[in-house]
């Protein structure tokens, strides 16, 4: 059966399956790596997800005409660094929490030494992946310099610094803004940067993407402090109102939950907007913009 007769459920699937063989393909270590390590590595990286930031590199590249396979190694870049980013996020001296994605965190389910090792490790394959799997080589390096740049000092760690130091401070709305579009965003926007890098997009395709990733970035983290505290936590798949616990800069803290929602949705728009220069092969990305509108409902 072609991928075309399948319903869009059953072709994110199959998707994700792709994904899923392609992440567990990425970490088939030597012997070099430990028993123990292999093990935290796998418990970490494969734990179920949505895995909505490569599914967003593919679909980016497929918007600008290449095809998913050849973006698949830098979707696994992508969700490598994004599980090392949640490996430390958790950890007892960031944000201390023990359950992730309905499982126990990886600090808890092994020991806080080894977590530290396993983002270590995420992060190292993470660049090992894009350096030899992408060609030409000039594009590999092109895209290990984006994925650097995106989760460093000036975005994702650069994010999470503020967030951290933003706790139980009073907090405005343009604080938030800049806190989450790195912490959150950064890995948004460097996923569609890398599908359209390897696909060769024009500057304007990748313009396009960018700003699409800027909203749907921010909108997911509006989301996810939304669900923080009217969600469920068998849907959430974490521990609910740790934010306000905390005192963590949150939208609902700042703007309200109604607002908060409002907010969330008009940013939907704009990153649907952005890509309307695309037609029909943006399709797929609009829908992942509508999946995060849902969570939101």
């Amino acid at each position: 059966m072609s991928t075309e007769t399948l319903s869009q459920s059953d072709r994110s699937q199959l998707l994700c399956e792709q994904i899923d063989a392609a992440l567990r393909h990425s970490i088939e270590f030597d012997r070099g790596c430990p028993d123990r390590l292999r093990e935290a590595i796998t418990y970490s990286l494969l734990a179920p997800g949505k895995r909505l930031r490569p599914q967003l590199v593919l679909f980016a590249a497929q918007a600008c005409g290449a095809e998913t396979t050849q973006a698949m190694p830098a979707a696994v870049a992508v969700e490598l660094i994004h599980a090392y980013s949640l490996v430390h996020d958790d950890l007892p001296a960031m944000d201390d929490d023990d359950l992730r994605r309905g499982r126990p965190t990886c600090h808890k389910q092994f020991d806080e030494a080894t977590a530290i090792l396993v983002g270590d490790a995420l992060l190292a394959r993470a660049f090992e992946v894009l350096a030899t799997e992408i060609h030409p080589a000039s594009v590999a390096a092109h895209c290990c310099a984006e994925l650097a740049k995106a989760a460093g000092a000036t975005a994702l760690v650069g994010g999470q610094a503020d967030d951290l130091d933003a706790e139980f401070r009073t907090h405005a709305a343009d604080q938030l803004e800049s806190i989450h579009s790195r912490k959150t965003g950064a890995l948004f926007r460097v996923a569609l940067r890398l599908g359209a890098i390897v696909a060769d997009a024009s500057p304007e395709q990748l313009a396009a993407l960018d700003e699409f990733g800027k909203h749907l970035g921010l909108a997911f983290q509006v989301v996810d402090d939304l669900l923080d505290v009217s969600g469920s936590e068998g849907h959430v798949g974490k521990r609910l109102n740790k934010d306000s616990k905390q005192g963590k800069a949150t939208y609902p803290a700042v703007l309200g939950e109604n607002a908060s929602r409002e907010y969330a949705t008009e940013l939907i728009d704009q990153a649907c907007n952005a890509i309307a220069c695309f037609g029909e092969s943006a399709t797929p990305l609009l829908e992942l913009a509508h999946f995060v509108r849902q969570r939101n409902r």
